[in-house]
């Protein structure tokens, strides 16, 4: 570190470099604070490193000794600093990326985003292919916006793991899936992470008849090799709207092309695991709906690797379920009355559910609305993309007994407002019901349903 310190490649005082981010605010009586570090101030570089964004600054920060150079009030200032390892320096930015999110350079044939119709707020039409929110919240990439230098960095900070958008590892049919000339040639960056020992969970966007079939078969063989550091495989089926006037003709997945799809996966799975002890590769729970099969237990999704994408959630969710309701008091149950609604691929887990109490516990009564898409059109069944105005549609001549229960995945960010705008004030007003929401959780849906 002392090194660094007397050869560090700073510029000479008054000297500003261009690249620098911006601080927000500097905490009262931190160390940068006593130095004279105000919000509007530029962190520019710590110990010869450059700051781009929240990555660079979290990593070189962990020093105990810091050389940190700042432009303040027009001028670079040093600071030398020296600290505990888990000790904070006390600034404070407006965001983790510290600038603008990363747009996708890529015009998929599978997008889902450009199956939106006209008229919606702004973020609705953002195209994020950002690898810095790979890292901090789990969002998945397709390597297209990365370059050797990003690459790199991944590598010196062993940032892990990083989510990818594979869709397929035939180089040529990537480059026509996702119309990127360096769609291809992206993928070689999977192996030098895989060689480095980044651990790495991929989805393959299936789309029928373009990267299933053989084409799948041999992504699924080609991902294989790089097992320890590829950790999971998902395979989810395309998202298709009403709304892809001169957009691609894509069909939609049918009971029997979905089933193959189920096939496929799970031999490649019974091989992969008796050789390794690990599936590796997993189906998503749609293609078990579209295809009318049962879904795997537990054991069959091991740790779960993939839920958040939609795999074994039906399960897990189920299982949360039958877990909490062996601890109920059946005499602690009192007289209530409330509805559920929910789009039509869950409808048959909750309405199972909500049967299922009832019979334990006669004093609910429970009714179960399922929710059709007419939005964006009844292709898309998850309750994720339902609005506002499809429920009070649906629902202004129903039975709703004064509670209505929502996934809150309905709303923004877990917010108040539906994707057409409409808050949660406004569907309470138009229905004359108090709505209360519950999260993707067994147990939370078995005590928001008790009260």
């Amino acid at each position: 570190m002392e090194k660094l310190w007397l050869s560090s490649p700073f510029l000479l005082e008054g000297q500003v470099r261009s690249v620098a981010v911006e601080i927000k605010a500097v905490k009262k009586w931190s160390l940068l604070y006593f130095k004279g570090i105000r919000g509007g101030d530029k962190l520019i570089s710590i110990n010869g490193n450059s700051i781009r964004d929240f990555l660079d600054y979290d990593f070189y920060v962990k020093d105990e000794k810091l050389l940190l150079e700042f432009e303040h009030k027009g001028k670079v200032k040093l600071i030398k600093i020296s600290k505990s390892a888990d000790d904070g320096i006390g600034l404070e930015f407006e965001t983790y990326l510290m600038d603008k999110q990363q747009r996708c350079k890529n015009n998929c044939i599978f997008c889902f985003i450009d199956q939106n119709p006209r008229g919606m707020r702004e973020s609705i039409y953002f195209k994020d292919d950002d690898s810095r929110l790979s890292f901090l919240f789990g969002n998945y990439i397709t390597l297209t916006n990365l370059n050797d230098e990003d690459i790199d960095r991944i590598i010196k900070m062993h940032i892990s793991p990083v989510n990818i958008s594979v869709h397929t590892m035939n180089k040529e049919l990537r480059v026509k899936m996702m119309k990127n000339k360096n769609a291809g040639n992206c993928l070689d960056y999977i192996k030098r992470l895989a060689d480095a020992g980044i651990e790495i969970n991929t989805q393959l966007v299936l789309c029928p008849g373009i990267n299933d079939g053989k084409e799948l078969e041999y992504s699924l063989s080609e991902l294989s090799k790089l097992y320890p550091a590829v950790k999971s495989i998902a395979a989810v089926p395309v998202g298709v709207t009403k709304h892809r006037e001169g957009l691609f003709d894509m069909p939609t997945y049918t009971k029997q092309t979905a089933a193959e799809v189920i096939r496929i996966i799970e031999a490649f799975g019974d091989g992969f695991k008796a050789l390794t002890g690990t599936r590796l590769a997993y189906a998503a729970d749609e293609f078990y709906l579209k295809a009318e099969e049962d879904m795997p237990d537990a054991d069959y999704y091991e740790s779960y690797p993939q839920i958040e994408n939609g795999v074994g959630m039906w399960t897990s969710f189920y299982d949360e379920v039958s877990e909490v309701l062996r601890e109920v008091n059946a005499d602690a149950v009192t007289e209530r009355k409330l509805s559920l609604a929910t789009g039509v691929a869950a409808y048959p887990l909750i309405k199972g559910v909500a049967d299922r109490m009832m019979l334990l516990f006669p004093e609910l009564k429970i009714n179960v609305y399922e929710i059709k898409n007419d939005f964006y059109g009844h292709t898309v069944t998850v309750a994720g993309l339902l609005t506002a105005q499809d429920l009070i549609n649906q629902l202004k001549d129903k039975q709703l007994n004064g509670l209505l229960i929502l996934p809150e995945v309905m709303l923004k960010d877990g917010g108040n407002l539906f994707l057409d705008d409409l808050t949660v004030e406004d569907v309470e007003k138009a229905l004359n019901v108090n709505i209360d929401t519950v999260s993707a959780d067994g147990a939370d849906l078995v005590n928001k349903i008790i009260g």
